[in-house]
């Protein structure tokens, strides 16, 4: 029994090693949404830049404004290093709520710095529920019968070549020391 434990547990622990792995090094795809000002935004206003991703929705009742606060937190510790050149990028999971106007006030309830925090919008259901599985191996999906969406709560350090170096939890335990040195390795 301890063996066939121990065989189940190794296997586990490979999968997700390969699943961690996968996301690292590769660029991740182009993207041109809206952000919170009603403008465009994509991975060519990020490029050259670090950055920190995560997925948000504004009507959103358990993880998302923790992840939120967690994310001002980052972004003052980001500030108070004078890390000049990192950005943060909220994807909205729930685009269709979402619009740009509702995202501002979202942000500024999290005191978001609009220069350098930027929440995206601007595109369907479907086209979030594909762009952030195939590049960020992570699950969006917004139940029929229901207003709220299943994402996860990670938080991702991309690096200026906008390739995922870096996966942290967002919403709970988030290691804001650890991050802020892998965003300084990272410039």
């Amino acid at each position: 029994m301890k063996k066939t434990l121990y065989i189940v547990f190794l296997a586990v622990l490979l999968a997700l090693t390969a699943c961690s792995s996968e996301k690292r090094g590769k660029p991740i795809e182009d993207f041109n949404f809206t952000d919170q000002d009603g403008k465009p935004f994509g991975l060519k206003e990020l490029k050259g830049k670090v950055w920190v991703a995560d997925f948000v929705f504004t009507n959103c009742t358990s993880i998302c404004p923790p992840m939120s606060m967690n994310m001002s937190e980052l972004q003052k510790r980001v500030k108070e290093e004078k890390l000049d050149d990192v950005h943060f990028v909220s994807f909205s999971v729930d685009p269709e709520i979402d619009t740009p106007e509702v995202l501002k006030q979202y942000g500024e309830a999290f005191n978001a710095d609009f220069s350098r925090w930027h929440f995206l919008t601007g595109y369907s259901q479907k086209e979030i529920e594909d762009y952030v599985p195939k590049n960020f191996k992570a699950v969006v999906k917004k139940p029929r019968d229901d207003d709220q969406v299943i994402h996860g709560s990670s938080f991702y350090l991309l690096n200026k070549n906008g390739e995922i170096i870096g996966e942290y939890p967002g919403n709970k335990e988030v290691p804001f020391k650890q991050i802020v040195k892998d965003i300084k390795k990272a410039l």
